[in-house]
């Protein structure tokens, strides 16, 4: 991408490059408004001849405008074309994307706070309505100084509560393939809905805690087969002294089907909150009485404990504490 053909306007730069992505540039742009002069995001195709499924993807998150509050999304301003080129205007967070965070296990502490916020904001996606269907660290920006998580990258997400991918050249299906749930990539007879959020959010959640993915791929069919039929480490053998408990938490988001996953971003949250409030009273973080699993889901909704044997008499649910 030759970035001075379009950035430079009267021989200025109007637009600073803050970082890319692979899909996308973001950059920060001066704009003036009404006497008043702020800061807005620009986000632009990397490429120089964006395919028309990018250019979709811009002009489908501006369409969510409305619907994104910007108390937990950057919410898009405006779509407008600029000397040939397609660019979506977002608020501007003074944030930076999660994924320049990775590479090393994150802290306990760190990791939560953050793990906390971003649950939280996705709940509020799924109570609107959406599956965000791209959920990873790239779309998720963070200010290092608040704290404050804001999730971006709504270019595919779907209103509809479920659906079915169906099946294509794992290459073309929308979405990013390290993080995709296995519904999302059309070889499984089951729907893509809020739970593939979830199984998204446990990847993001395990690269944090371990500075690795759960698993490594060298082509997109070994990506598909990957979430499909392998199965993770637990973070807690690949990082020694990793709390079990949060090991359990993302084993659990990134199971196989929907059904055995958390049921909602919130019952991520209230768990999250619990281990934070252990780490920091005592240090470390254990399991609530003699049920580590506490009504862990199966296909069949029973309860089980943590020898995986059923519990007489319970149906099992979602409660406020869903694995702790």
């Amino acid at each position: 991408m030759n970035q001075s053909s379009w950035f430079d306007v009267g021989g200025e730069s109007s637009l600073k490059v803050l970082w890319e992505d692979g899909e996308r540039v973001f950059c920060r742009r001066e704009s003036h408004a009404d006497g008043y002069r702020a800061a807005v995001l620009a986000v632009l195709p990397a490429a120089e001849h964006p395919t028309p499924a990018t250019l979709d993807s811009l002009a489908r998150e501006y369409g969510l405008k409305d619907e994104l509050d910007g108390a937990w999304a950057l919410r898009p301003l405006e779509l407008v074309r600029e000397r040939g080129r397609i660019m979506l205007v977002l608020e501007d967070t003074s944030s930076e994307p999660l994924d320049r965070l990775l590479g090393m296990p994150m802290e306990v502490r760190s990791f939560l706070r953050i793990a906390i916020a971003v649950a939280a904001a996705l709940t509020q996606v799924h109570r609107r309505g959406l599956v965000h269907k791209d959920i990873k660290p790239a779309n998720i920006l963070v200010n290092r100084t608040t704290g404050e998580v804001k999730l971006t990258g709504f270019g595919i997400a779907s209103r509809l509560p479920r659906e079915r991918q169906a099946p294509a050249p794992p290459e073309v299906i929308a979405g990013t393939l390290a993080y995709m749930a296995p519904e999302q990539t059309g070889r499984m007879n089951r729907s893509v809905d809020s739970r593939s959020d979830l199984y998204a959010l446990g990847v993001t959640f395990y690269e944090l805690l371990t500075g690795t993915l759960p698993f490594t791929a060298a082509d997109p069919m070994e990506w598909v087969h990957c979430h499909i039929a392998r199965q993770p480490a637990p973070p807690d053998e690949r990082v020694a002294g990793l709390p079990g408990p949060l090991s359990a938490i993302v084993i659990k988001l990134l199971a196989k089907t929907g059904e055995e996953r958390y049921q909602t971003a919130a019952g991520v949250e209230a768990d999250l909150r619990r281990c934070l409030a252990e780490w920091e009273r005592h240090g470390r973080i254990v399991p609530r009485g003699p049920i580590v699993y506490l009504l862990g889901l199966r296909g069949n909704g029973r309860a089980v404990d943590q020898s995986g044997q059923k519990r007489t008499g319970v149906r099992a649910r979602e409660p406020r504490h869903a694995i702790l």
